[in-house]
């Protein structure tokens, strides 16, 4: 086969693979070993790792290597089909995923992956783990498969990493946005005990973490604020536990629902989310203030709190959450900008 034509066929793969193939794949359209060979040499190829090509026509970019490694797991199927599979597959976990993430200062002499099925790889630099990954602890970092960072941060204390390396991973994660600390908590857990925290006391040793990163109470509470699903849930849990609250608190929290309700109130008359607000939503939100504002009072008339926390929970979070993250973050792409079109991130 001429090599023209053969770069030709090569380029229906290349295109959405990062400008990478693997020998796998360059069969199915026809080119044996052979003629893989005589592209590598002439310099039409770039051979990245044992068995994936590089079109050298293509630049080099960051993540290179961790891209040829997850290619070369699964040698014979497509990226783009790995990627939308219905079922989990292999995924960057570990320190690769903290590198993806941008979080700690982890070298990642190593490529590592999760799976759901057990493997094994000849490879010195690859490891895998065996795991049978919910969808939510899976996003897309540049192109791949990857860990969220709450579960990466959990495998990072689980592979028994020094907690202050583990620390600054959280510390930079939390810079970078809200943690869904709910979700970290709940997968700290069973680590726990032999990080020297009570069994099965995730937040415990989150805390512990957050200690060590320096991450004060303000730091943790502008990273909650940010995560309007977790924000309303707590709100809910105030209302609900007044009545156990110690009488000294009362009134901090009082002077904390007044500005609340009075930052609802300027946000109403906000010009700015007048289109994300209709008349029926401003009606809510306008009880969602009264409720807000008169919370105490409710606990003191021994009114049903639970009723109050439920209203108060559907209404910040239907009517209040729900409404700005629709206007301001319309339904994404499924994939990230820095994969070749058809792959980007979905979040």
């Amino acid at each position: 086969m001429k090599s023209r034509v053969a770069l030709q066929q090569l380029a229906e793969v290349t295109e959405s693979q990062w400008g990478m193939v693997t020998t796998a794949q360059a069969r199915a359209q026809g080119i044996d070993h052979m003629t893989l060979k005589r592209l590598n040499d002439d310099g039409h190829l770039i051979r990245l790792i044992h068995g994936v090509y590089r079109n050298a026509g293509a630049p080099s970019a960051e993540h290179e290597e961790l891209r040829a490694a997850w290619l070369a797991a699964e040698p014979r199927r497509l990226a783009l089909e790995r990627l939308h599979d219905n079922r989990p597959g292999i995924v960057i976990s570990g320190e690769s995923a903290a590198r993806l993430h941008g979080i700690g200062d982890l070298r990642a002499a190593r490529s590592e992956f999760t799976s759901p099925t057990r493997r094994q790889s000849q490879r010195l630099d690859v490891r895998y783990r065996t795991r049978d990954l919910p969808r939510e602890d899976i996003t897309v970092r540049h192109g791949l498969p990857t860990t969220t960072r709450e579960r990466t941060i959990a495998d990072l204390v689980e592979d028994r990493q020094d907690l202050s390396t583990v620390a600054d991973a959280l510390r930079d994660a939390t810079r970078q946005s809200a943690l869904d600390t709910e979700r970290l908590t709940e997968l700290l857990a069973p680590l726990a005990r032999r990080n020297g925290c009570a069994a099965g006391d995730g937040a415990a040793l989150l805390e512990k973490l957050a200690q060590s990163a320096g991450i004060d109470e303000n730091s943790w509470a502008r990273s909650i604020a940010e995560n309007g699903p977790l924000m309303a849930k707590i709100l809910s849990q105030c209302v609900t536990h007044l009545p156990q609250m110690q009488i000294t608190h009362l009134p901090q929290m009082q002077a904390a629902v007044k500005k609340f309700s009075i930052a609802v109130d300027n946000l109403l008359n906000t010009s700015k989310f007048q289109k994300v607000f209709t008349p029926a939503n401003q009606e809510l939100l306008t009880a969602a203030s009264q409720v807000l504002g008169n919370s105490l009072q409710t606990w003191k008339t021994r009114i049903s709190t639970s009723e109050t926390a439920e209203l108060l929970a559907n209404t910040i979070h239907n009517q209040l959450v729900n409404p700005m993250a629709s206007a301001s973050h319309p339904t994404p792409p499924p994939l990230e900008s820095d994969m070749p079109h058809e792959c980007e991130d979905p979040r």
